[in-house]
């Protein structure tokens, strides 16, 4: 079991280094394996789909306090698919988190952080957007719905045929067929539905088995930095998973965190115009690893350690997992899984029992 999660972590890495060069990986990056290594599962057989996830924040619509409260704003565009083997999308789902936090002009927080912050998937028609494209004589359907219809269209296309979908100059779909049930803009959607094709890998996902994508979303008050008087910090961690029934049969997870610090006058200190990269994107520069490395632990990053709990709990029911074995800090107390996760998965854990 260690030596396919140590196979399972090496290709992980390959993955994340590639995905932030911008480019998917290839056969060609596969490093070369130890003569005692266990060879790497392929799922290559008839029916075999490869399962892919892709999120990204943005912090673009944050502003700094003046006439009106300024406003940390923190946004996630996530994609989940499945693709089979001629990169043929063959489900998709999308979703988005939205986390608004605000604050006034000497710095002071004025929105609760202990409020749950809800996917927009999540919140339904309590977004707010059927009836506002409703009163503009738009087609009155929700966020969540048109993210439905969205995900429906591009089944049975490429991400290259993605991409290709006609748009607008405001990259809202030209296409009379889709606009009919899609008003908002689709650009974002397109590139993120795209990278989520690309890194779509076999992990055991089978034609028929269900797609769900979930997530858990938290916000909290950050250690300021010098210089500021208050900063925010917005985590949301995603699964992306195939089911057969109550058994998963491929997993993927990862989270974007997102700071947004500001002066005693309420001005934004954050640049906010850079994207904001998943800790699977980051990979080695989110830093888990070496501080792991350092207080005596695995040595092992974020993503590493995220991907070995997904390949530990496939194959799995949701009660199985449920029952994973922690100690009080909710670490593995599983000696095979302890060996390749020592972060808490309590978290992890609550996250894939949403899937019911």
């Amino acid at each position: 079991m260690k030596k396919l999660f140590a196979a399972l972590l090496a290709i992980t890495t390959l993955l994340a280094a590639a995905g932030c060069a911008g480019r998917p990986a290839t056969m060609a990056d596969k490093p070369q394996e130890a003569p005692d290594t266990d060879p790497i599962p392929v799922y290559d057989g008839e029916g075999t789909l490869s399962t892919g996830l892709y999120a990204v924040g943005s912090l673009s619509s944050s502003a700094s306090a003046g006439e009106e409260d300024g406003l940390a704003q923190t946004d996630v565009t996530i994609v989940a698919v499945t693709v089979d083997e001629n990169g043929v999308i063959a489900d998709c789902v999308i979703d988005a988190v939205q986390a608004k936090v605000n604050f006034d002009g000497q710095g002071q927080l004025l929105t609760d952080l202990s409020a749950p912050v809800l996917s927009k998937n999540e919140l339904g028609a309590d977004y707010g957007m059927g009836p506002v494209s409703a009163s503009m004589g738009g087609i009155g359907k929700e966020w969540n719905e048109q993210a439905q219809a969205l995900a429906d269209y591009v089944v049975g296309k490429t991400a290259d045929e993605v991409l290709g979908i006609a748009v607008d100059e405001a990259t809202k779909p030209a296409d009379a067929d889709l606009a009919a049930s899609v008003t908002i803009s689709i650009g974002g959607f397109q590139q993120a539905i795209a990278e989520a094709v690309n890194r779509a890998r076999p992990l055991g996902a089978q034609a028929g088995d269900e797609l769900k994508l979930v997530t858990s979303n938290a916000l909290s008050a950050a250690e300021a930095p010098e210089g500021a008087a208050n900063a925010v910090q917005t985590d949301v961690t995603i699964a992306a998973v195939t089911m057969n029934a109550d058994t998963i049969t491929s997993c993927v997870i990862d989270a974007v965190q997102a700071q947004v610090s500001f002066d005693a006058q309420g001005q934004l200190l954050t640049d906010t115009s850079a994207p904001v990269l998943s800790k699977n994107d980051l990979g080695a520069d989110y830093g888990m690893g070496s501080v792991s490395a350092a207080m005596g632990g695995i040595g092992k990053e974020w993503n590493e350690q995220a991907a070995a709990f997904a390949a530990y709990v496939t194959g799995k029911t949701l009660d199985e997992v449920a029952g994973i074995a922690v100690d009080e800090a909710t670490k593995p107390a599983d000696a095979d899984l302890s060996a390749s996760v020592t972060i808490s998965i309590g978290g992890f854990q609550a996250l894939l029992e949403k899937l019911r």
